[in-house]
């Protein structure tokens, strides 16, 4: 065989051997499409909207309406300059409304596992003893620099003094007087003083006998010495009562005017004319929880006793636990009692509205003319035209005696001097910003919380507790009266102020991981408003702030007895 013919066959081969490899290896196939899916829509925003048929009901809020999902409008009645004001009170506490619902709406359920948005979680509540507060890992605003917060409580002022002075606590609530000089003498205590305008009062409920005669009432208006009272029971700085509100009450409080003087004589002289029986025995009501405005209930008790005795007057003195006599007072099911007031916001309404215009059975029945002016105060821009509405009001409150107005007190908070970064404002306190060094801030106060629930409360000690861990639309900044957004990031009003309009801060969690939306100002707002919406449980049932506040009814509220 030739070399060529050779070689032509050893190519052939080659080739078919090259072939038949081929031909055994699988045909390629084109790699499957990968289609990606959709991940599940979140549900479609459905906003809610709560109107009133009419604005006859008896409150100014006339419709809350969720425009989309940070979006949420207010519409009332008449203008309210003072809005934002009020929804900065911890009873206006954006609640998630998802959780509401789980809850039922029930006040009890919240007391053990509260969800907010605000720097702190509740990790445990001792009964009779104390709450003990962590901090918030969903918190959209500054982290709190300590690590825990316990919140105790005892009626004992001077058993407080004593928990501060061995270091048992970081601060303590309502200094007495007699205690202010002993703080003032220790290098390792600081007395924090705090300027907030309050008031104790003598509450009168006319329509009970023999309370329901207008001459009683004025009698025994004349018949209690105030400035005795101040004198003996009160801190440095104290005033007595001349009228109805405070001084720092502007406009509201009428410079120059001196209401009801003391003057048992003719005190005496009008309950003889009057009828009055004077073998008789009333009661006067109170509880025994110190407060600014009420810093020795026992003896003021006593002391008033005494001057009422001074005119022939007999007076039975009943003290009673905090957590039933306010839910008694407030239906009105006292005929005397010792109540008071310290300020919620810098408004004349957070005083004139609230007592005098019927949002509460506490002082019976209102007084037309009272209430004209006062409502009509309310709805105007201009300080100047409101007082001199508000010098009418004064007046006639000395006229009509709804309460009488005792005294003004100063308000006193101490602390370890070495706790740092103390900051006092009118209506609150910066815990989540004080730092001691174990990390642990430990605070007691006159009395324990009632609910965690604000938004049927009016407690101070509650509002305290809620303030760590809740927030509101607006609030005031640190140490000041001043109002800045919080979990609203601007609420405006219309040309004439009926209509407020909020835009809330996106990206908000409560401490449960919900997102806040505004369907929760919507529920939130909605359940205090009417009586009929399903949530309304609270604790009480009442939501009374809302009454006092946008009020003095709530839409679809019972026809009082």
């Amino acid at each position: 065989m030739s070399k060529k013919m050779f070689s032509l066959l050893s190519i052939l081969l080659a080739a078919a051997m090259l072939l038949a490899a081929c031909a055994q290896q699988p045909a390629a196939t084109e790699a499957p499409t990968t289609v990606p899916t959709e991940a599940p829509a979140a549900p479609a925003f459905e906003p809610i909207k709560l109107e009133a048929p009419d604005c006859e009901y008896g409150g100014n809020v006339k419709s809350i309406a969720a425009l989309d999902e940070f979006t949420v409008q207010v519409t009332l009645c008449n203008p309210d300059p003072a809005f934002l004001a009020k929804v900065a009170v911890e009873s206006f506490n954006i609640q998630d409304a998802d959780y509401l619902k789980e809850i039922g709406g029930d006040a009890a359920k919240m007391n053990d596992n509260p969800v907010g948005t605000g720097p702190y979680i509740l990790k445990e509540w001792v009964r009779g003893d104390h709450l003990t507060f962590v901090p918030n890992p969903n918190y959209w605003g500054p982290a709190p620099k300590n690590k825990e917060f316990i919140l105790k409580w005892n009626k004992e002022a001077a058993a407080r003094l004593l928990d501060l002075q061995a270091g048992n606590v970081s601060g303590i609530a309502e200094v007495t007087a007699d205690d202010i000089p002993t703080i003032q003498a220790d290098p390792n205590l600081k007395l924090y003083p705090r300027k907030v305008n309050n008031f104790l009062y003598l509450g009168i409920n006319n329509t009970k006998p023999p309370f329901d005669n207008e001459q009683v009432r004025q009698a025994f208006a004349m018949a209690i010495d105030k400035q005795r009272i101040v004198d003996n029971f009160y801190a440095p700085g104290s005033v007595a009562a001349t009228q109805f509100v405070p001084p720092g009450v502007k406009p509201g409080f009428t410079e120059g005017y001196k209401g009801t003087p003391y003057d048992p004589e003719k005190a005496k002289q009008m309950l003889e004319e009057a009828g009055f029986d004077f073998n008789a025995e009333y009661v006067l009501s109170y509880a025994e929880r110190t407060r600014p405005y009420f810093p020795q209930p026992d003896k003021i008790a006593q002391d008033v006793q005494a001057q009422f005795a001074e005119i022939g007057v007999k007076i039975k003195l009943e003290k009673e636990e905090w957590a039933t006599y306010l839910p008694a007072v407030r239906a009105g099911e006292k005929a005397l009692f010792f109540l008071g007031w310290s300020e919620d916001y810098p408004d004349a309404t957070n005083w004139y509205d609230v007592f005098l215009t019927g949002s509460s059975p506490s002082f019976g029945k209102p007084f037309p003319d009272i209430v004209e002016l006062i409502q009509k105060a309310a709805t105007l821009g201009d300080p100047a035209e409101r007082q001199k509405l508000y010098d009418q009001v004064n007046v006639l409150y000395d006229k009509h005696v709804p309460t009488i107005v005792i005294a003004h007190g100063t308000t006193n908070l101490a602390f370890l001097a070495s706790v740092k970064g103390v900051v006092l404002g009118p209506y609150d306190e910066n815990f989540p910003e004080m730092e001691t060094e174990s990390g642990t801030v430990v605070f007691s106060q006159d009395g324990e919380p009632v609910s965690l629930y604000c938004n049927d409360e009016t407690d101070g000690n509650s509002f305290r507790a809620c303030d760590l861990i809740f927030d509101t639309l607006y609030d005031f900044k640190t140490g000041t009266a001043e109002l800045q957004p919080s979990l609203a990031e601007n609420c405006s009003a219309n040309e004439d102020g009926t209509v407020w309009t909020c835009t809330l801060r996106k990206g908000v969690k409560f401490s449960n991981g919900a997102s806040l939306d505004a369907n929760d100002v919507v529920v939130s707002f909605g359940v205090a408003w009417d009586y009929n919406h399903p949530l309304r449980k609270g604790n009480t049932g009442v939501f009374q702030y809302w009454k006092d506040f946008f009020g003095p009814k709530a839409l679809n509220e019972p026809p009082s007895e």
